[in-house]
């Protein structure tokens, strides 16, 4: 192990190519896509990043997926078995999976389990009462072998009470069992239900232990068919024991096997050499133009399966618990803002280029907290964002079960109730392969695609996201991270170079990542990181090693420069334009903001700042967190990202002028100008037209048609004065942008509408409506306010009286004002 310390760095988002050819996330991904099986190692290298990356599929034998150690989660604790013995059921468990390894068909799957002990001895030894009652439940084959699967990996207790052991005498489950077969032959004398027992048809489960059976036998289903790859239920029961039994020399010894048998040794971790975008600044804007060009070779990706339970939230009308793609952040939900980035992007390069560029969308939802449920309902009630059902493909993410870590059992609520959470982001690259995806990209002409976190709110800040696609597109990579300064002591993985020498003496090279979880496994110390103990958790599988698979081999070792001939790449930008991420529920008086809705918002006020203070715009600075935890932020600025979303068009919209302390900026507009403009107060200006109009194709969908027909307003030399937000109010809640007003500016623009303003003084409480057709022009008149409002010349209904026009300027983005 190498004695260097990496460089602590996170990384948040991705971007991915694919390629018909063997060519070539929170962080970003780029790759291309291949035409071959995708297999899972047992290696527990992980991290909880995303990044930029090209496709997982490859001819070569090294697996792809990889499985980490059991993630912790809230559950409940289970006591353990007395004198456990993990080595035993393991190498039991390992004997039983060869055996159905062999097997080629369900046949002989269920013929090799039924000889094992457990469930010969579970299913058997009353085999005439029991085979009643799977007969009468009306069980095929393949769910009944689940269930007999269930038994052999030791977890019969989930049928029945969680903590009964199977092997008492006359066990409460056997008992159950026993009245449950006496009660389908009373069912059967009597050619009815006994006498009304209560049972589904009679047969003693009641309806809600009946749907149970059927939801368990769902999710095991899943979990036997998408973990086939290392041996479906069993192999996942054997994972979890595997890494609940691994002491620290134990993990290091497991980590030298596996590398030994994959034919490669870990020698050194370096700190990784990166692009760094705040300072080469001239190559930063060059690589964002790249990214521009090449968004019609772009998918985006959204794993949104997550539970996200640390987010606690709840529907305030059902009281039912939320997914985090449904978290309400600065007015609208978090996947909304994920197309609202998007959209941005888009839009920038429809203002290039006059052309419409509509990016393809893959989804991975869960059953869990009704996931998969409610981001297709909001996908709905949207029109799909104007951009299409076509354009969107979601896929569910399967469930595992919750395990107790001191001995592995599967927790359980309940009979037929074994307690679930989807199965870790890393499952996305097998289940992408198994539903279609990669090829549903393909065939939406997409080399790649960018996969982005959905509860990272800053991951599309500036120039980040489309610089990362640009190099990967025309440096041809593989794989790549947008990666920012780690904080010490966080729960972030941290991105590393790693040099291996395999058994043939070959070297290989790439850029990878470590999960916080895995630093002492490698040698690297953080003594900020608090110990913790927790009683349960599940087998998780992790996005970001996939990078492991896109090593480059050399015949002898490289000292210096091997990044730049590596399929895998890193950038580097400033943590507030990388990640800031609303994970998790600020509980009442901690005074942390880190990872929570309230610290995200200050970062984006961080950002607000940066590029407003450089418009020669007079601006309170921000100041670290630790001064707003008993208080809202210095300002509410709000900017919709197409007024950019690099920071250079944004400022040339920008020019001179003030936000006093206290103010709030909300604009919702793209085509829009400020030029000295002193704001003390609130000032909201909203367009029904952002980014165009939407119009109905033939199919009968919403389709935004980008230029049409869009919102506009100017603002030159106004001064705005009003007692805006009530800042003492105890109902604020800042980062869903919910507050109370005395007073404010207010800008409503219907359609095509125009508002301008000059030369006035907006004081106290104002709302300008202007209808769809309008231009509203407010100056000083002679007893106060003069406001005028004429409709729009016909031939200037599409593109409006005036607009910015965008030019590619060498590596640089130049605007024009056009007044027609």
């Amino acid at each position: 192990m190498a004695s260097s310390a990496p460089v602590l760095q996170q990384h948040n988002n991705f971007l991915f190519t694919f390629s018909s050819k063997t060519k070539n996330t929170n962080s970003i991904f780029f790759f291309n896509s291949y035409n071959s099986s995708l297999n899972c190692v047992t290696k527990p290298l992980a991290s909880t990043s995303s990044s930029l990356f090209s496709s997982p599929f490859q001819t070569s034998s090294r697996p792809l997926i990889r499985l980490t150690r059991v993630s912790t989660a809230a559950v409940e604790y289970v006591p353990p078995a007395p004198d456990f013995d993990f080595h035993k059921e393991i190498a039991r468990l390992k004997a039983l999976k060869s055996k159905l390894d062999n097997c080629t068909n369900l046949k002989d799957r269920i013929r090799v389990i039924d000889s094992d002990s457990r469930v010969n001895s579970f299913f058997f030894s009353h085999k005439n009462s029991f085979s009643r009652v799977l007969e009468t439940l009306h069980l095929d084959e393949f769910e009944v072998f689940l269930l007999k699967c269930v038994v052999a990996a030791g977890q019969q207790h989930v049928f029945g009470d969680v903590c009964t052991e199977f092997e008492q005498k006359r066990s409460s489950l056997k008992s159950a069992l026993y009245a449950l077969a006496e009660m389908i032959e009373n069912w059967d004398v009597n050619g009815g239900n006994g006498g009304g027992g209560g049972g589904v048809n009679g047969y003693g489960i009641g309806t809600e232990e009946h749907e149970a059976l059927r939801s368990m036998l769902k999710i095991i289903g899943e979990v036997e068919r998408f973990y086939d790859c290392i041996g479906g239920i069993i192999g996942y029961q054997i994972m979890v024991l595997e890494l609940l039994a691994l002491s620290t020399s134990e993990r290091q010894s497991l980590s030298h096997h596996s590398n030994k048998s994959l034919k490669r040794e870990i020698i050194e971790i370096h700190p990784p050499r990166a692009l760094d975008l705040s300072q080469d600044l001239e190559y930063a804007s060059q690589a964002a133009i790249w990214g521009i060009e090449g968004l019609p070779n772009l998918g985006e990706i959204y794993p949104l399966g997550g539970s996200a339970d640390r987010l606690g939230l709840v529907d305030p009308d059902s009281g039912e618990c939320l997914p985090a793609a449904m978290l309400p952040y600065c007015g609208r939900t978090l996947l909304e803002g994920l197309i609202r980035d998007l959209q941005a992007r888009e839009y920038l390069y429809f203002k290039l280029y006059g052309k419409q560029c509509i990016t393809p969308v893959a989804i991975m939802t869960s059953a869990a907290k009704s996931n998969h449920e409610r981001v297709t309902s909001l996908c709905e009630e949207l029109h799909w964002f104007g951009r299409g059902r076509s354009n969107f493909k979601l896929f569910e993410q399967p469930l595992v079960p919750a395990v107790s870590a001191e001995d592995g059992q599967w927790l359980a609520s309940g009979p037929f109730k074994p307690v679930c959470k989807p199965g870790g982001h890393g499952v996305i690259w097998k289940l992408a392969y198994n539903e279609g995806v990669f090829q549903w990209f393909y065939d939406h002409g997409r080399r790649g695609a960018t996969v982005r976190q959905v509860s990272n709110v800053v991951a599309s800040t500036d120039l980040t996201l489309l610089a990362l696609a640009g190099l990967g597109l025309r440096q041809g990579k593989k794989l790549g991270f947008a990666s920012c300064k780690r904080n010490a002591g966080a729960t972030e993985g941290i991105n590393v170079l790693i040099e291996k020498k395999n058994l043939e003496g070959k070297w290989t090279y790439g850029i990878s990542c470590i999960e916080y979880t895995e630093f002492d496994k490698f040698g690297m110390t953080d003594n900020s990181l608090s110990s913790y103990s927790v009683p349960g958790g599940r087998l998780e599988c992790t996005m970001q090693n996939l990078a492991d698979n896109f090593f480059n081999t050399r015949s002898s070792r490289c000292y210096d420069g091997v990044e730049d001939g590596l399929d895998t790449f890193i950038i580097y930008n400033e943590r507030k334009k990388v990640t800031s991420s609303a994970k998790k529920k600020r509980r009442h008086g901690d005074k942390s903001l880190h990872q929570t809705p309230d610290g995200s918002l200050l970062d984006i006020m961080r950002n607000a700042y940066d590029i407003l203070s450089h418009c020669e715009i007079k601006i309170p600075k921000i100041e670290g967190n630790e001064k707003y935890v008993d208080s809202g932020p210095p300002f509410l600025i709000l900017l919709h990202p197409a007024l950019g979303p690099i920071w250079e068009v944004t400022r040339q919209k920008f020019h001179r002028g003030s936000i006093s302390r206290g103010s709030e900026l909300q604009i919702e507009v793209a085509e829009f100008l400020w030029r000295d403009v002193q704001l003390d107060g609130s000032l909201i200006i909203l367009a029904e037209n952002v980014l165009g109009s939407t119009t109905i194709d033939e199919n009968g969908e919403t389709i935004l048609q980008y230029g049409k027909r869009c919102g506009r307003c100017k603002l030159e030399n106004v001064k705005i004065l009003n007692d805006g937000i009530n800042w003492n109010s105890k109902e604020n809640l800042y980062w869903k942008h919910d507050v109370q007003r005395f007073e404010a500016v207010k800008v409503i623009l219907h359609g095509n509408a125009e508002f301008e303003a000059a030369d006035v003084m907006l004081q106290g409480n104002h709302v300008f409506e202007v209808p769809n057709g309008y231009k509203m022009k407010i100056t000083t008149g002679d007893s106060g306010l003069a406001v005028e409002l004429k409709p729009i010349e016909n031939k200037l209904m599409e593109c409006g009286s005036w607009f910015w026009n965008y030019k590619i300027m060498g590596k640089h983005v130049q605007l024009e004002l056009v007044e027609l």
